[in-house]
């Protein structure tokens, strides 16, 4: 279910990212294309429309599919529990320190 809510958010961004590049900065629309094309197919205002539609959509299927994934990623991870957990270990003695050398003379 996450791998397909993936793929299916990564579609949406990449398309997002195509159809906000396809726009004119000032809102013309079409910044890409040239003179013919999809421009004169629609007209200018059409075009523009058509554009401002597509990126409402996009961007609030990019933010829902965003707040599912947090969701489904918060749902599948679990806090660990303390009782859980095992007993830390006995902290071990310090090894007692060697005797003294004494010489011989």
């Amino acid at each position: 279910m996450f791998t397909v809510v993936l793929v299916l958010h990564l579609l949406i961004t990449i398309a997002l990212i195509i159809v906000v590049l396809l726009q004119r900065s000032e809102g013309g629309g079409l910044g890409i294309g040239t003179s013919g094309g999809l421009g004169a197919f629609m007209g200018g205002r059409g075009t523009a429309n058509l554009l401002t539609r597509t990126t409402a959509v996009l961007g609030t299927l990019f933010f829902a599919l965003s707040l599912g994934l947090a969701l489904i990623n918060q749902s599948s991870r679990q806090a660990p529990s303390l009782l859980d957990s095992p007993a830390p270990a006995a902290p071990v003695a310090p090894a007692p320190a060697p005797a003294p050398i004494v010489p011989i003379n």
